[in-house]
């Protein structure tokens, strides 16, 4: 039975992955701030993948990778990994990763129309109502209406909420990129190219910035590094791997669509480990938000 929905089983997996990343990197963000916290996983993250791809391919760099490759997931890497991430682990700290979560949800909708835009990819009517649905469920969680002066007001953080968006944003166009740039090259190789790009566009945020003392606190923060490395591992290696055994043994609108209730799975772990108060109203537009998610992918 666990055999033959292996791959249902294995996207049920990456939605508890991504689910305890979010909160183990908003825990150590609060901590050492979002930056430090980005540096460091792409380091362990690249650490675990490369031993991982020795292991699988006998090559611990991707030096087999075409020059075509090298330019496309580089820039895949740098607009994914260090622009969108970078946004998005602020915006953990400016509204929290459970509704951060929730806004990402707006990632699959982005992306299939940057691949329409992009790569001429067709697009259904049934996918603009998806995309709709999926706005609803989230405009119910993030808008408040004030019954004293009749308005329509946010309830998160404006900044917050942008910030989210453009992290939605970023992993869209790097999954534009990624499949511009990986063709049939092995995606944990290519996820290396990634993190390598992503990791030199921090390490020169932090010259011109000069950031290093807080990256040095970070590293003797034991909490806060201990936060960096379960999201580092459950995040760029466990998630990754079990996202691509998922997309292996099942189709990609089955796997998109188990993975897309990360914003639901997320909510139980911000109850117990980040002590937040859920209301009634956040947790139907949370499940809104999955169901247009889910209807793209029919």
């Amino acid at each position: 039975m666990v055999q033959s929905h292996l791959g249902e089983v294995a996207a049920l997996v990456t939605t508890l992955c991504w689910a305890i990343t979010a909160i183990s990197f908003e825990m150590a963000g609060k901590k050492v701030g979002s930056l430090s916290v980005n540096y460091i996983r792409l380091v362990i993250g690249f650490i675990l993948i490369s031993f991982f791809t020795f292991f699988t391919r006998g090559s611990l760099l991707p030096l087999d990778a075409s020059t075509n490759a090298w330019i496309w997931l580089s820039i895949s890497g740098f607009i994914g990994f260090f622009l969108g991430d970078m946004f998005l682990f602020q915006s953990y700290l400016e509204i929290g990763s459970r509704i951060s979560m929730l806004v990402m949800a707006t990632s699959p909708p982005i992306t299939a129309l940057l691949g329409y835009v992009f790569m001429r990819e067709r697009l259904r009517y049934i996918d603009f109502i998806g995309m709709a649905i999926t706005l609803i469920g989230i405009a119910i969680v993030v808008l408040n209406k004030n019954p004293d002066e009749k308005k329509i007001k946010l309830s998160h953080s404006f900044k917050g909420l942008v910030f989210a968006f453009l992290g939605a944003l970023g992993q869209g166009l790097g999954l534009i990129f990624s499949k511009m740039g990986m063709g049939e090259y092995n995606p944990f190789a290519a996820t290396q190219i990634r993190i390598i790009s992503g990791f030199v566009g921090f390490t020169i945020l932090f010259i011109v910035m000069n950031k290093w003392k807080s990256l040095k606190n970070a590293l003797k923060d034991p909490k806060a590094m201990f936060g960096i490395s379960i999201g580092s591992i459950f995040g760029p290696f466990l998630g990754v791997s079990f996202s691509l055994i998922s997309l292996k043994y099942t189709s990609v609108g089955i796997s998109s669509t188990i993975t897309s209730i990360v914003p639901v799975i997320i909510i139980p772990f911000s109850i117990i480990f980040l002590k937040e108060k859920i209301r009634f109203k956040e947790l139907i537009g949370a499940v809104i938000t999955v169901v247009g998610v889910s209807v793209l992918f029919i």
